[in-house]
């Protein structure tokens, strides 16, 4: 599990839905390979889509790049030391959704510089 206290970069999500989804990340990390990013992304929509209905999405690694339309309230991009995540809900009502542009590169082998 990675140790590194959640650092929120953007989000327009009420704070109750912050913290959980936070705390769905630090329990995947614990159930999960941290290199297992398709299980950890899996682990969040599932508890998601369960406390709040269908259609979340979960990107999480560490080199991505995104545009996505989401659904006004339901969007945040956090990491935890060196892995993102970007969590969001699909509207179909596009009078209350907004685009967001988000990308992540991680500078390879840190550890060499």
């Amino acid at each position: 599990m990675l140790e590194g206290k959640a650092v929120v970069r953007e989000t327009d999500m009420p704070k109750a839905m912050q913290s959980h989804v936070m705390e769905l990340a630090y329990m995947a990390l614990d159930l999960h390979e941290v290199s297992d990013c398709q299980s950890i992304a899996n682990y969040i929509k599932q508890k998601f889509d369960e406390e709040y209905g269908p259609a979340w999405n979960c990107v999480v690694g560490k080199d991505f790049g995104s545009c996505i339309t989401h659904l006004c309230g339901s969007f945040i991009f956090f990491h935890v030391e060196m892995m993102e995540f970007l969590i969001f809900k699909d509207g179909k009502d596009f009078s209350e959704t907004k685009d967001e542009e988000i990308g992540v590169l991680q500078k390879a082998n840190r550890s060499n510089s």
